[in-house]
């Protein structure tokens, strides 16, 4: 049922893209699997926002939302943020090129969404 629910959202559309990353996120999969990627991004994307904010001074501070898919090897590809603001766009050039922690295996590719804000 999950995975129908998924595949119905997982639309072209933006909206669309990260109700289907929220809904796998619930699961026991999703939970796991969001660890292992903190686990692994945290520090790297806290450097990359701070990097991205220094680099676009004064920065647009306003939060923004990033969803992108996961492939089975780990590398994302239809990376996107909004609102697309130059921070934003920025740490969304660097996210893109990470490898991941392998995703679960279905659905594939895997979905995935990051609200981000940054507080002042």
């Amino acid at each position: 049922m999950l995975l129908a629910l998924v595949f119905a959202l997982a639309g072209d559309g933006f909206d669309d893209r990260v109700k289907a990353a929220k809904a796998l996120e619930d699961g026991t999969a999703g939970k796991a699997w969001q660890a292992a990627l903190w686990d692994r991004i945290g520090n790297p994307a806290t450097d990359a926002l701070k990097g991205c904010i220094a680099s676009n001074e004064p920065a647009d501070r306003r939060a923004f939302t990033l969803v992108a898919v996961v492939d089975a090897t780990g590398h994302t590809s239809r990376v996107a943020v909004r609102p697309t603001t130059p921070v934003a766009s920025c740490f969304a050039g660097q996210f893109a090129a990470w490898v991941l922690p392998l995703p679960p295996g279905s659905p594939a590719p895997y979905p995935v969404e990051i609200d981000v804000s940054i507080e002042r």
